[in-house]
């Protein structure tokens, strides 16, 4: 517990709260007020804490949507209680890093999804090419705490500290002006719910490698590569009730499936048979439907805000799914996209001569800027005509800043 509160400790993790830039929790203290009450309270704090006396507050839900629908319930602690858990969480995660498994890539230090994917199409391409695909049913609302307690009291010897991890594990959640008691689950969006929920999961990874199997797990999400069905629905039934009868988790027997490789999606992606990573449909859906949102017509924003919000999200969809054999898509998207500008700006114009004038400063010629101008045709079908493409053509839109996907594709691969 003293290098839990060491000077040191507690200040990286007051850097790190405050780089996630997170909300306030119930004491609705924002984290840049948190080192002037620190000055006054950080003694009699540190002090509750050496002595195993401190009692953390409750936490606040927050519900988001899931990407594919439903709920997810977030956890949001106070900003003391956070950097109490993120002073926790570094001090163990060297300890447990060590005895973590090679296949495991989420929440862990110079792992991420693209080392995941990038297992999962070796896989492959060694000839296994049928995935039993597990999903946990509320994982984060399920963990058992006295097997997580146990497990954690095998490498940590500090009562003060153990006692304290549960009483987090334990505190109070604050939902609609009632707060109610936790008695199983680890909250979603506490800074040591991650290493906790890795904690919880590195018995099933232990169990799959002493059984020999090929697998990815990035937190609670993972998928085992075998090289025929047959063999598939035997590991799914033997694994399923391995975690429904020792780790105390319930296995989602819905999501939960036996499929061949090209009809499964691993974190937003889809793998060929001849183990060429590609972007899922259903995550091109998502990403258009969000640039929909963006570029709707009656949002009364400058084009210039338009371009300002969306090249954010280009480049960071474009840095997520670079690694995939998309050189049509992107190309394809960003034609698509510059369509939806083109429509925004053009709509912005809302009278006739204020588009010829527009479309005449562009280098279009009077009468052929007349001829779109005065056209009955809506404004999306007019996006496609070609004097709007002469004005903003794709020389126009660099020029603009647009980030392109196709551009930063090629510059990626050549």
């Amino acid at each position: 517990m003293t290098i839990v509160c060491s000077s040191d400790n507690l200040k990286r993790a007051y850097k790190q709260v405050k780089r996630n830039k997170g909300v306030a929790g119930i004491d609705q203290m924002p984290t840049g007020k948190f080192s002037d009450w620190f000055i006054v309270e950080g003694e009699l704090l540190i002090n509750d804490l050496l002595l195993g006396n401190y009692e953390p507050q409750g936490v606040k839900q927050v519900e988001i949507p899931k990407p594919k629908g439903g709920m997810r319930k977030l956890g949001i602690p106070t900003v003391r209680d956070r950097i109490i858990q993120q002073s926790i969480a570094q001090v163990l995660n060297p300890i447990y890093e060590r005895e973590f498994s090679e296949r495991s890539y989420g929440y862990r230090p110079r792992r991420n999804a693209h080392k995941a994917l990038r297992q999962a199409v070796e896989y492959v391409t060694e000839g296994r090419e049928v995935v039993v695909d597990m999903d946990m049913k509320s994982f984060f609302d399920e963990v058992n705490h006295d097997r997580l307690m146990y497990e954690l009291s095998t490498k940590i010897g500090d009562k003060t500290l153990l006692r304290l991890i549960r009483k987090y594990l334990q505190s109070g959640i604050l939902l609609g002006g009632l707060v109610s008691q936790r008695t199983k689950g680890t909250p979603q969006g506490s800074p040591l719910s991650p290493l906790l929920s890795n904690i919880v999961l590195d018995e099933l990874d232990k169990e799959l490698e002493n059984r020999g199997h090929c697998f990815v797990r990035f937190a609670d999400d993972f998928s085992i590569y075998v090289r025929s069905k047959k063999a598939g629905e035997r590991v799914k039934n033997s694994i399923s009730a391995f975690i429904t009868n020792k780790l105390k988790l319930k296995v989602n027997e819905e999501k939960s499936a036996v499929c061949e490789v090209d009809k499964t999606i691993l974190l937003g992606h889809t793998i060929s048979k001849s183990g060429d990573l590609l972007i899922a449909k259903e995550n091109i859906k998502r990403f258009k439907n969000s640039i929909r949102l963006l570029t709707k017509r009656k949002r009364g924003v400058s084009f210039e805000q338009i371009i300002s919000e969306l090249n954010p999200k280009l480049r960071g969809w474009f840095e997520y799914f670079k690694h995939t054999k998309s050189k049509g898509l992107f190309q394809n998207l960003d034609a698509w996209i510059r369509r939806k500008l083109r429509c925004f700006r053009i709509k912005q114009t809302k009278r006739a001569i204020t588009l010829v004038r527009f479309l005449k400063k562009h280098g279009v010629k009077e009468y052929q800027s007349w001829i779109i101008a005065l056209s009955g045709k809506g404004w999306w079908r007019k996006s496609a005509a070609p004097q709007i493409h002469q004005a903003m053509g794709n020389l126009w839109f660099r020029e603009q800043n647009l980030f392109s996907l196709s551009l930063n594709y090629k510059k990626l691969k050549y």
